[in-house]
Protein backbone atom coordinates (compact mmCIF):
# COMPACT_ATOMS: atom_id res chain seq x y z
CA UNK A 1 0.00 0.00 0.00
CA UNK A 2 1.17 3.43 -0.67
CA UNK A 3 1.87 5.76 1.90
CA UNK A 4 -0.76 7.89 1.11
CA UNK A 5 -3.06 4.93 1.31
CA UNK A 6 -2.21 4.25 5.10
CA UNK A 7 -2.52 7.48 5.85
CA UNK A 8 -5.70 7.95 4.56
CA UNK A 9 -6.86 4.71 5.74
CA UNK A 10 -4.95 5.38 9.43
CA UNK A 11 -7.52 9.10 9.20
CA UNK A 12 -10.27 7.17 8.91
CA UNK A 13 -10.15 4.65 11.35
CA UNK A 14 -9.34 7.72 14.27
CA UNK A 15 -12.16 9.37 12.63
CA UNK A 16 -14.44 6.27 13.25
CA UNK A 17 -13.15 5.19 16.60
CA UNK A 18 -13.35 8.80 17.78
CA UNK A 19 -16.94 9.09 16.67
CA UNK A 20 -18.07 5.82 18.52
CA UNK A 21 -16.27 6.58 21.32
CA UNK A 22 -18.42 9.85 21.61
CA UNK A 23 -21.42 8.10 20.73
CA UNK A 24 -20.92 5.80 23.58
CA UNK A 25 -20.14 8.68 26.14
CA UNK A 26 -23.13 10.70 24.92
CA UNK A 27 -25.29 8.05 26.38
CA UNK A 28 -23.39 7.53 29.48
CA UNK A 29 -22.73 11.27 30.32
CA UNK A 30 -25.75 12.99 28.57
CA UNK A 31 -23.64 15.91 27.51
CA UNK A 32 -22.84 16.57 24.31
CA UNK A 33 -19.69 18.52 24.45
CA UNK A 34 -18.18 17.02 27.39
CA UNK A 35 -19.10 13.51 25.55
CA UNK A 36 -16.70 14.49 22.92
CA UNK A 37 -14.22 16.51 24.51
CA UNK A 38 -12.86 13.05 26.48
CA UNK A 39 -13.82 10.88 22.87
CA UNK A 40 -10.91 13.75 21.49
CA UNK A 41 -8.82 13.20 24.32
CA UNK A 42 -9.17 9.56 24.08
CA UNK A 43 -8.45 9.53 20.65
CA UNK A 44 -5.41 11.50 20.50
CA UNK A 45 -3.68 8.52 22.39
CA UNK A 46 -3.59 6.21 19.05
CA UNK A 47 -3.45 8.77 17.13
CA UNK A 48 -0.09 10.21 18.42
CA UNK A 49 1.39 6.13 19.00
CA UNK A 50 0.17 6.13 14.76
CA UNK A 51 1.40 8.91 13.29
CA UNK A 52 4.86 8.72 15.24
CA UNK A 53 4.69 4.79 13.32
CA UNK A 54 4.07 6.73 10.39
CA UNK A 55 6.56 8.87 10.54
CA UNK A 56 9.23 7.09 11.67
CA UNK A 57 10.56 5.53 8.18
CA UNK A 58 10.54 8.35 7.11
CA UNK A 59 12.61 10.66 9.61
CA UNK A 60 14.97 7.03 9.38
CA UNK A 61 15.27 7.76 5.54
CA UNK A 62 15.68 11.20 5.44
CA UNK A 63 18.91 11.25 7.85
CA UNK A 64 20.48 8.66 5.79
CA UNK A 65 20.06 10.54 2.89
CA UNK A 66 21.53 13.40 4.43
CA UNK A 67 24.71 11.48 5.91
CA UNK A 68 24.85 10.18 1.83
CA UNK A 69 24.87 13.53 0.77
CA UNK A 70 27.51 14.00 3.20
CA UNK A 71 29.31 11.44 1.78
CA UNK A 72 29.14 12.15 -1.80
CA UNK A 73 30.40 16.02 -1.18
CA UNK A 74 33.79 14.45 0.56
CA UNK A 75 34.01 12.44 -3.12
CA UNK A 76 32.90 8.85 -0.98
CA UNK A 77 29.84 7.21 -3.44
CA UNK A 78 30.50 3.55 -2.14
CA UNK A 79 27.76 3.88 0.61
CA UNK A 80 23.43 2.43 -0.36
CA UNK A 81 20.89 2.49 1.49
CA UNK A 82 18.59 -0.59 2.14
CA UNK A 83 14.62 -0.38 2.62
CA UNK A 84 12.73 -3.64 1.99
CA UNK A 85 9.41 -0.89 1.27
CA UNK A 86 6.75 -1.31 -1.58
CA UNK A 87 5.47 2.45 -0.89
CA UNK A 88 7.47 5.79 -2.40
CA UNK A 89 9.87 5.45 0.59
CA UNK A 90 11.21 2.37 -1.08
CA UNK A 91 10.37 3.85 -4.27
CA UNK A 92 13.20 7.05 -3.24
CA UNK A 93 15.68 4.73 -1.87
CA UNK A 94 15.61 2.62 -4.94
CA UNK A 95 15.91 5.87 -7.17
CA UNK A 96 19.22 6.79 -4.66
CA UNK A 97 20.87 3.35 -5.11
CA UNK A 98 20.67 3.62 -8.63
CA UNK A 99 22.19 7.77 -8.67
CA UNK A 100 25.25 6.08 -6.06
CA UNK A 101 25.66 3.42 -8.74
CA UNK A 102 26.28 5.92 -11.95
CA UNK A 103 28.06 8.24 -9.50
CA UNK A 104 30.58 4.97 -8.77
CA UNK A 105 31.05 4.31 -12.53
CA UNK A 106 31.49 7.86 -13.31
CA UNK A 107 33.87 7.85 -10.60
CA UNK A 108 36.07 4.68 -11.65
CA UNK A 109 36.02 6.20 -15.59
CA UNK A 110 37.45 10.11 -14.00
CA UNK A 111 40.40 7.81 -12.52
CA UNK A 112 40.68 5.66 -14.90
CA UNK A 113 40.79 8.73 -17.66
CA UNK A 114 43.42 10.60 -15.16
CA UNK A 115 45.59 8.43 -14.55
CA UNK A 116 45.59 7.30 -17.80
CA UNK A 117 46.09 11.36 -18.90
CA UNK A 118 49.01 11.66 -15.87
CA UNK A 119 50.97 8.54 -17.66
CA UNK A 120 50.85 10.46 -21.33
CA UNK A 121 51.54 13.58 -19.38
CA UNK A 122 54.74 12.76 -17.28
CA UNK A 123 56.29 10.84 -20.11
CA UNK A 124 55.49 13.23 -22.81
CA UNK A 125 58.38 14.73 -24.60
CA UNK A 126 57.35 18.51 -24.64
CA UNK A 127 58.20 20.10 -21.13
CA UNK A 128 54.41 20.61 -18.98
CA UNK A 129 54.56 23.23 -16.24
CA UNK A 130 51.43 24.71 -14.72
CA UNK A 131 51.93 27.47 -12.92
CA UNK A 132 49.54 28.57 -10.04
CA UNK A 133 47.49 32.13 -9.97
CA UNK A 134 48.52 34.03 -13.14
CA UNK A 135 50.52 36.64 -13.10
CA UNK A 136 48.82 40.40 -12.90
CA UNK A 137 48.92 43.09 -15.23
CA UNK A 138 53.06 43.74 -16.39
CA UNK A 139 55.61 41.80 -17.97
CA UNK A 140 58.57 40.28 -16.34
CA UNK A 141 59.57 37.12 -15.03
CA UNK A 142 59.34 38.38 -11.17
CA UNK A 143 55.37 38.15 -11.88
CA UNK A 144 55.17 34.51 -12.29
CA UNK A 145 53.29 32.41 -9.78
CA UNK A 146 54.09 29.10 -8.01
CA UNK A 147 54.45 25.36 -9.61
CA UNK A 148 51.24 23.52 -9.27
CA UNK A 149 52.34 20.76 -11.82
CA UNK A 150 55.56 19.70 -13.86
CA UNK A 151 56.07 16.76 -15.38
CA UNK A 152 59.05 14.71 -15.81
CA UNK A 153 60.84 16.69 -19.12
CA UNK A 154 60.40 19.66 -17.47
CA UNK A 155 62.07 18.61 -14.29
CA UNK A 156 64.95 17.39 -16.59
CA UNK A 157 64.85 20.56 -18.36
CA UNK A 158 64.81 23.03 -15.57
CA UNK A 159 65.99 21.86 -12.11
CA UNK A 160 67.65 18.04 -13.17
CA UNK A 161 65.29 16.26 -12.70
CA UNK A 162 64.40 17.41 -8.94
CA UNK A 163 60.79 18.25 -8.24
CA UNK A 164 59.68 21.70 -9.13
CA UNK A 165 55.91 21.36 -7.16
CA UNK A 166 55.81 24.50 -4.86
CA UNK A 167 58.62 26.47 -6.11
CA UNK A 168 58.16 30.40 -7.65
CA UNK A 169 58.24 29.67 -11.41
CA UNK A 170 60.87 32.92 -11.46
CA UNK A 171 63.12 30.34 -9.32
CA UNK A 172 62.95 27.22 -11.67
CA UNK A 173 64.11 29.63 -13.95
CA UNK A 174 66.73 31.49 -12.39
CA UNK A 175 69.08 28.50 -13.21
CA UNK A 176 67.71 28.70 -16.95
CA UNK A 177 69.35 29.96 -19.87
CA UNK A 178 67.85 33.52 -20.73
CA UNK A 179 65.97 32.55 -23.50
CA UNK A 180 63.90 30.50 -21.39
CA UNK A 181 63.01 34.02 -18.76
CA UNK A 182 62.08 35.85 -21.70
CA UNK A 183 59.91 33.50 -23.54
CA UNK A 184 58.27 33.24 -20.02
CA UNK A 185 58.18 36.82 -19.24
CA UNK A 186 56.45 37.63 -22.81
CA UNK A 187 53.18 36.29 -23.88
CA UNK A 188 52.26 34.44 -26.65
CA UNK A 189 54.61 31.86 -28.55
CA UNK A 190 57.90 32.26 -29.50
CA UNK A 191 60.68 30.26 -31.13
CA UNK A 192 63.78 30.45 -29.27
CA UNK A 193 67.48 29.05 -29.50
CA UNK A 194 69.68 28.11 -26.10
CA UNK A 195 72.65 26.06 -25.37
CA UNK A 196 71.55 23.08 -23.32
CA UNK A 197 74.69 20.82 -21.71
CA UNK A 198 77.04 22.79 -24.56
CA UNK A 199 74.59 21.84 -27.46
CA UNK A 200 72.67 24.23 -29.00
CA UNK A 201 69.07 23.46 -29.17
CA UNK A 202 65.81 25.25 -30.20
CA UNK A 203 62.52 25.29 -28.57
CA UNK A 204 59.15 26.09 -29.59
CA UNK A 205 57.70 28.06 -26.00
CA UNK A 206 53.89 28.73 -25.61
CA UNK A 207 51.29 29.55 -22.74
CA UNK A 208 48.25 29.50 -22.14
CA UNK A 209 45.72 30.59 -19.25
CA UNK A 210 42.83 29.02 -18.31
CA UNK A 211 40.17 28.94 -15.08
CA UNK A 212 40.30 25.35 -13.03
CA UNK A 213 38.13 24.22 -10.15
CA UNK A 214 37.60 28.19 -9.80
CA UNK A 215 41.18 28.63 -9.74
CA UNK A 216 43.49 30.56 -12.71
CA UNK A 217 46.43 29.20 -13.83
CA UNK A 218 49.03 29.51 -16.70
CA UNK A 219 50.06 26.45 -18.59
CA UNK A 220 53.81 26.43 -19.92
CA UNK A 221 55.48 24.14 -22.50
CA UNK A 222 58.75 23.41 -23.45
CA UNK A 223 58.67 21.89 -27.20
CA UNK A 224 62.67 20.93 -28.13
CA UNK A 225 62.80 21.52 -32.07
CA UNK A 226 66.00 20.40 -32.50
CA UNK A 227 65.69 17.29 -34.26
CA UNK A 228 62.72 18.16 -36.59
CA UNK A 229 64.81 21.45 -37.58
CA UNK A 230 67.16 19.19 -38.44
CA UNK A 231 65.16 17.03 -40.66
CA UNK A 232 63.83 19.96 -42.09
CA UNK A 233 67.33 21.53 -42.71
CA UNK A 234 67.97 18.63 -44.73
CA UNK A 235 64.38 18.68 -46.65
CA UNK A 236 64.75 22.38 -47.12
CA UNK A 237 68.29 21.76 -48.75
CA UNK A 238 66.17 19.04 -51.31
CA UNK A 239 64.30 22.08 -52.01
CA UNK A 240 66.90 24.30 -52.37
CA UNK A 241 68.70 21.90 -54.85
CA UNK A 242 65.44 21.60 -56.89
CA UNK A 243 64.67 25.27 -56.71
CA UNK A 244 68.32 26.13 -57.75
CA UNK A 245 68.21 23.64 -60.75
CA UNK A 246 64.63 24.72 -61.45
CA UNK A 247 66.22 28.32 -62.00
CA UNK A 248 69.70 27.77 -63.84
CA UNK A 249 67.65 25.45 -66.17
CA UNK A 250 64.99 27.65 -66.94
CA UNK A 251 67.53 30.64 -67.77
CA UNK A 252 70.22 27.87 -69.38
CA UNK A 253 68.54 26.60 -71.46
CA UNK A 254 67.13 29.85 -73.37
CA UNK A 255 70.61 31.28 -73.07
CA UNK A 256 71.98 28.04 -74.79
CA UNK A 257 69.25 28.45 -77.56
CA UNK A 258 69.62 32.74 -78.05
CA UNK A 259 73.67 32.08 -78.53
CA UNK A 260 73.21 29.58 -81.04
CA UNK A 261 70.24 31.13 -83.13
CA UNK A 262 73.25 33.78 -82.92
CA UNK A 263 76.05 32.07 -84.20
CA UNK A 264 73.78 30.57 -87.26
CA UNK A 265 72.60 34.69 -88.10
CA UNK A 266 76.46 35.69 -87.56
CA UNK A 267 77.07 32.80 -90.34
CA UNK A 268 74.71 33.33 -92.72
CA UNK A 269 75.64 37.39 -92.15
CA UNK A 270 72.40 38.42 -90.83
CA UNK A 271 73.30 41.29 -88.35
CA UNK A 272 70.40 43.19 -87.79
CA UNK A 273 68.50 40.31 -85.53
CA UNK A 274 71.90 39.91 -83.24
CA UNK A 275 71.23 43.04 -81.09
CA UNK A 276 68.20 41.02 -79.96
CA UNK A 277 69.65 37.93 -79.52
CA UNK A 278 72.72 40.09 -77.44
CA UNK A 279 69.71 41.99 -75.32
CA UNK A 280 67.92 38.65 -74.92
CA UNK A 281 71.33 37.26 -73.70
CA UNK A 282 71.72 39.86 -71.60
CA UNK A 283 68.35 40.13 -69.58
CA UNK A 284 68.84 36.18 -68.53
CA UNK A 285 72.01 36.43 -67.66
CA UNK A 286 70.98 39.61 -65.49
CA UNK A 287 67.95 37.50 -63.87
CA UNK A 288 70.31 34.78 -63.46
CA UNK A 289 73.21 36.94 -62.23
CA UNK A 290 70.47 38.37 -59.18
CA UNK A 291 68.78 35.32 -58.52
CA UNK A 292 72.33 33.65 -57.36
CA UNK A 293 73.54 36.36 -56.08
CA UNK A 294 70.76 36.62 -53.43
CA UNK A 295 71.99 33.05 -52.11
CA UNK A 296 75.46 34.03 -52.38
CA UNK A 297 74.82 36.96 -50.11
CA UNK A 298 73.41 34.80 -47.69
CA UNK A 299 76.14 32.12 -47.70
CA UNK A 300 78.87 34.40 -48.17
CA UNK A 301 77.74 36.66 -45.18
CA UNK A 302 81.13 38.35 -43.58
CA UNK A 303 81.94 38.56 -40.23
CA UNK A 304 80.32 41.97 -38.54
CA UNK A 305 82.20 44.72 -37.61
CA UNK A 306 80.31 46.48 -34.94
CA UNK A 307 80.73 50.20 -34.78
CA UNK A 308 78.99 53.06 -32.63
CA UNK A 309 75.78 53.72 -34.86
CA UNK A 310 73.14 56.97 -34.29
CA UNK A 311 69.93 55.61 -34.07
CA UNK A 312 68.33 58.77 -35.58
CA UNK A 313 70.48 57.89 -39.22
CA UNK A 314 69.77 54.10 -38.63
CA UNK A 315 65.62 55.12 -38.24
CA UNK A 316 66.16 57.53 -40.81
CA UNK A 317 67.89 55.09 -43.73
CA UNK A 318 65.33 52.54 -42.70
CA UNK A 319 62.16 54.96 -43.86
CA UNK A 320 63.46 55.11 -46.82
CA UNK A 321 62.95 51.54 -47.71
CA UNK A 322 59.82 51.10 -45.88
CA UNK A 323 57.27 53.05 -44.23
CA UNK A 324 56.72 52.10 -39.93
CA UNK A 325 56.28 54.22 -37.05
CA UNK A 326 58.00 54.05 -33.83
CA UNK A 327 56.45 52.57 -30.59
CA UNK A 328 58.02 54.51 -28.58
CA UNK A 329 60.93 57.58 -28.44
CA UNK A 330 64.84 55.86 -29.19
CA UNK A 331 67.34 55.12 -26.69
CA UNK A 332 69.52 58.50 -25.96
CA UNK A 333 72.47 55.93 -26.06
CA UNK A 334 73.84 54.73 -29.63
CA UNK A 335 73.69 51.41 -30.50
CA UNK A 336 76.59 49.18 -31.60
CA UNK A 337 76.94 46.73 -34.14
CA UNK A 338 77.41 46.42 -38.05
CA UNK A 339 75.14 48.80 -39.15
CA UNK A 340 75.10 47.83 -43.10
CA UNK A 341 73.91 43.94 -42.04
CA UNK A 342 71.68 45.38 -39.39
CA UNK A 343 69.76 47.76 -41.87
CA UNK A 344 69.84 44.23 -44.45
CA UNK A 345 68.13 42.53 -41.54
CA UNK A 346 65.83 44.51 -40.22
CA UNK A 347 64.48 45.89 -44.15
CA UNK A 348 63.79 42.28 -44.55
CA UNK A 349 61.56 42.60 -41.24
CA UNK A 350 59.97 45.64 -42.22
CA UNK A 351 59.82 43.85 -45.81
CA UNK A 352 57.50 41.04 -44.38
CA UNK A 353 55.61 42.92 -42.09
CA UNK A 354 54.01 44.95 -44.72
CA UNK A 355 53.46 41.55 -46.88
CA UNK A 356 51.75 40.50 -43.79
CA UNK A 357 48.27 41.25 -44.72
CA UNK A 358 47.42 44.23 -42.38
CA UNK A 359 46.94 47.69 -42.52
CA UNK A 360 50.26 49.33 -44.35
CA UNK A 361 49.88 51.70 -40.85
CA UNK A 362 50.21 49.56 -38.53
CA UNK A 363 53.85 48.46 -38.82
CA UNK A 364 55.71 49.52 -36.10
CA UNK A 365 59.38 49.63 -35.06
CA UNK A 366 60.72 49.12 -31.14
CA UNK A 367 64.24 50.18 -30.57
CA UNK A 368 64.71 49.90 -26.65
CA UNK A 369 68.01 49.63 -24.82
CA UNK A 370 67.14 47.71 -21.15
CA UNK A 371 70.54 47.81 -18.98
CA UNK A 372 72.81 47.12 -21.78
CA UNK A 373 71.46 44.84 -24.07
CA UNK A 374 69.70 46.05 -27.19
CA UNK A 375 66.80 45.25 -28.50
CA UNK A 376 65.67 45.40 -32.01
CA UNK A 377 61.62 45.02 -32.84
CA UNK A 378 59.50 44.83 -35.56
CA UNK A 379 55.45 44.64 -35.13
CA UNK A 380 52.73 43.89 -37.56
CA UNK A 381 48.93 42.85 -37.71
CA UNK A 382 48.66 40.53 -40.14
CA UNK A 383 47.37 36.96 -39.81
CA UNK A 384 50.21 36.08 -37.54
CA UNK A 385 51.41 32.41 -38.00
CA UNK A 386 50.60 29.06 -37.02
CA UNK A 387 52.40 26.96 -35.00
CA UNK A 388 53.66 24.82 -37.44
CA UNK A 389 55.30 27.58 -39.41
CA UNK A 390 56.39 29.64 -36.26
CA UNK A 391 58.67 26.48 -35.41
CA UNK A 392 60.35 26.38 -39.39
CA UNK A 393 60.25 30.37 -40.09
CA UNK A 394 63.90 30.53 -39.61
CA UNK A 395 64.62 27.89 -41.70
CA UNK A 396 66.57 28.96 -44.76
CA UNK A 397 65.10 29.05 -47.79
CA UNK A 398 61.51 27.97 -46.14
CA UNK A 399 58.81 30.20 -47.80
CA UNK A 400 54.77 29.79 -47.28
CA UNK A 401 54.56 32.41 -50.06
CA UNK A 402 54.64 31.41 -53.55
CA UNK A 403 57.57 33.45 -55.39
CA UNK A 404 59.15 33.89 -51.61
CA UNK A 405 62.76 32.92 -51.62
CA UNK A 406 63.08 31.86 -47.71
CA UNK A 407 65.85 34.02 -47.03
CA UNK A 408 64.95 37.45 -45.10
CA UNK A 409 63.95 35.47 -41.91
CA UNK A 410 67.08 33.36 -41.79
CA UNK A 411 69.52 36.27 -43.22
CA UNK A 412 68.10 38.16 -40.51
CA UNK A 413 68.55 35.04 -37.68
CA UNK A 414 72.23 34.45 -39.04
CA UNK A 415 73.12 38.35 -39.04
CA UNK A 416 71.69 39.06 -35.21
CA UNK A 417 73.52 35.17 -33.83
CA UNK A 418 76.83 36.78 -35.85
CA UNK A 419 76.61 39.37 -33.29
CA UNK A 420 76.26 37.46 -30.25
CA UNK A 421 72.28 38.28 -30.23
CA UNK A 422 69.50 35.91 -30.71
CA UNK A 423 65.41 36.04 -32.78
CA UNK A 424 62.48 35.61 -31.28
CA UNK A 425 59.06 35.34 -33.10
CA UNK A 426 55.85 35.66 -31.26
CA UNK A 427 52.67 35.77 -32.44
CA UNK A 428 50.63 39.50 -30.81
CA UNK A 429 47.59 39.17 -29.04
CA UNK A 430 45.06 40.82 -31.00
CA UNK A 431 46.93 39.07 -34.57
CA UNK A 432 49.80 39.93 -35.65
CA UNK A 433 53.69 38.88 -35.27
CA UNK A 434 56.15 40.25 -33.78
CA UNK A 435 59.96 39.74 -34.56
CA UNK A 436 62.41 40.63 -31.86
CA UNK A 437 66.19 40.60 -32.32
CA UNK A 438 68.44 41.13 -29.00
CA UNK A 439 72.07 42.16 -29.53
CA UNK A 440 74.52 41.97 -27.07
CA UNK A 441 75.86 44.51 -24.65
CA UNK A 442 76.68 48.08 -25.64
CA UNK A 443 80.54 48.25 -26.11
CA UNK A 444 81.85 50.06 -22.80
CA UNK A 445 81.94 53.71 -23.54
Amino acid sequence: MSLRGKLALSLLALTAAAAAAGAWLEQQLHGILWAWILATAVAAVPALWLGGRLVRPIAQVLRALTGMVASYREGDFSMSLAADRKDEIGQLVKAHNELADALRTQRAHLVQRELLLDTVMQNSPVAMVLVDAPRPEGPGVEALGRIAYANIAARQLLSEGKSLTGLLFSEALAHAPAAFRDAAAREGDALISAEIDGVEESFHCSQRAFILQGRGFSLYLFRRLTRELSRQEVSTWKKLIRVLSHELNNSLGPLSSLAHTGAEMARRGDSSSLPAVFAAIAERSTHLRDFVGGYSTFAKLPAPRPERVDWQSFVSDLAQQHAFSLAADLPPRPGWFDQAQMEQAVINLLKNAHEAGGAPGSVELLIACSGAEQRIEVRDRGSGMSQTVLAQALLPFYSTKRSGTGIGLALAREIAEAHGGRIQLTNRDGGGLSVCMDLPPHRPV
